[in-house]
């Protein structure tokens, strides 16, 4: 019997906000494939079902496309890629070698440009779109329409990033490709940007300190807490889904209400 389940791959998907958004597709009933250069200390799992993980380094291009030629041969299509994979330490501009800013900018803008480039040689050749009807042989929550890549932004890309900066260049730079990208591949792939504030994961300790520090960043959220990995995870499954089947180009703030503007703290007005 052919497994009519959607098959999705979520770069860095190992951990973190990553394994969170493979769990989620998970937990709808896709096939999800996770990629990293190093396999998961534990395998990332949900609702019974356990995702594939497969090493690649996708700042070669040649293996990003050997890695999603790979996936098409021995799943038989790909509806949706997430490009999750991505981060950076801190470090001052002007204290940090061009070698290493230029490392940065590598992982977060030219891997997921090159897997968006190997991912769409797979996915323009299927039958998607319109024809295939609403719903058709779809895990729940995941589209049997055009095929999906959502990329991973971040407020970065649109404010002062400081002590990451070639981090928000990148950032930047990665939702404009998106946008470039849904115009240029419609109406094969819808394309979109998931723009993240701060989450809370495994490593929050290296941004924001101590349980003390977490909590005090938190409370300059509006909605009083740092993103979870699941939060992530229902947007991504969400704008691969049948429900999303006209939204392409666009960007989706997940920062729960952005970030209080500072000069009202320190105005002595209005308080």
């Amino acid at each position: 019997m052919t497994d009519t389940r959607q098959v999705v791959v979520v770069t860095g998907g190992t951990r973190g906000v990553g394994a969170g958004i493979a769990r989620s597709f998970l937990a709808v009933g896709a096939r999800v494939v996770v990629c990293a250069r190093r396999p998961p200390e534990r395998p990332v799992e949900a609702a019974g079902a356990v995702a594939e993980f497969r090493p690649v380094d996708l700042r070669d291009a040649e293996a990003a496309h050997a890695f999603f030629a790979g996936v098409a041969a021995d799943h038989g299509r790909l509806d949706a890629l997430v490009n999750n994979a991505g981060g950076t330490p801190f470090g001052l501009l002007a204290e940090s070698a061009p070698a290493r800013q230029a490392k940065i900018v590598e992982l977060n803008l030219l891997a997921p440009l090159y897997a968006s480039l190997a991912a769409y040689e797979v996915m323009r050749g299927q039958k998607t779109g319109p024809e295939t009807g609403r719903g058709a042989g779809a895990g729940a929550g995941v589209g049997a329409g055009a095929a999906s890549i959502t990329m991973i932004g971040s407020v970065s890309g649109s404010r002062p990033s400081p002590g990451t900066g070639a981090y928000g260049a990148a950032k930047a730079g990665l939702e404009n490709l998106a946008r470039t990208m849904a115009v240029e591949w419609a109406p094969e792939v819808r394309v979109n940007t998931v723009v993240l504030g701060l989450a809370r994961t495994e490593s929050a300790h290296l941004h924001y300190g101590d349980e003390d520090g977490v909590a005090a960043v938190a409370r300059t959220v509006p909605l009083g807490r740092l993103a979870d990995p699941s939060d992530v995870g229902d947007a991504c499954v969400f704008l691969a889904s049948e429900g999303a089947r006209y939204i392409s180009g666009a960007a989706l703030h997940l920062h729960g209400g952005g970030e209080r503007p500072a000069f009202l703290d320190a105005a002595p007005a209005n308080h």
